[in-house]
């Protein structure tokens, strides 16, 4: 038995490696119970609007609208609550003060479940003084069954599902598959978008914590 033991020692040591660095390969966790992957961050910013593209792993899709640019004043647009009720996204619970504006093609898809999480859990507290909101096509039943299974309740789930308004009169709007590209926005309390990355590709996350920093600058600042 003793030589049986030592003969697999060396096996077992191995497997145990291997399974120590596919767990760090696979992310940490957060007290959600959401496992963070190891997901690419976009570097720079697509453009919004008409005659511009992003791609999807690696084919390029058309956005469509008026696009919007750091400077511009957020579109006047209804969207739908999770009660169907409509909201101005001007005049959302946060309006007058800064808010984070996340928006993702669909809240079933890995990247964009990150993306929310991330919102959610790790912007360092800016959910105490900034509103987080989160926009996608998605049904109002569909984001009310996402919070409840993330257990996402610090985050304002709007949806664009009626006639895609929000990304059409912003320029973010996929018209052929008919999804939002991934962006993601930090407006003033003014209702000026000051900070604004649009993934030049939809696999990859934004960078957070670039939008994070940049709207605790303009709540310092105000």
């Amino acid at each position: 038995m003793l030589r049986m033991i030592q003969t697999l020692r060396p096996l077992i040591a191995l497997v145990s490696t291997l399974w120590l660095a596919s767990c760090a390969g696979m992310g940490s966790s957060t007290e959600s119970g959401f496992l963070y992957k190891n997901l690419p961050v976009a570097d720079g910013s697509a453009v919004a609007g008409d005659g511009h593209t992003v791609l999807f792993k690696g084919t390029p899709l058309s956005l469509s609208g008026p696009g919007i640019k750091v400077g511009d004043t957020l579109r006047d647009v209804k969207l739908a609550r999770q009660d169907l009720s409509l909201t101005n996204i001007v005049h959302t619970k946060g309006a007058g003060k800064v808010r984070i504006i996340s928006v993702v093609p669909s809240l079933d898809t890995k990247v964009c479940e990150q993306q929310t999480h991330q919102l959610s859990e790790k912007n360092h507290g800016l959910d105490k003084m900034v509103e987080l909101i989160t926009v996608s096509i998605d049904t109002p039943f569909a984001q009310q069954r996402f919070a409840e299974e993330a257990k996402i309740h610090n985050v304002t789930f709007l949806s664009d599902y009626r006639d895609a308004n929000f990304g059409l009169s912003h320029g973010l709007l996929l018209k052929d598959p008919h999804l939002l590209a991934r962006a993601i926005l930090v407006v003033d309390a003014h209702n000026v978008v000051r900070y604004l990355q649009i993934t030049p590709e939809l696999a990859q996350l934004p960078n957070l914590d670039d939008a994070f920093k940049f709207a605790r600058s303009l709540v310092t600042a105000s």
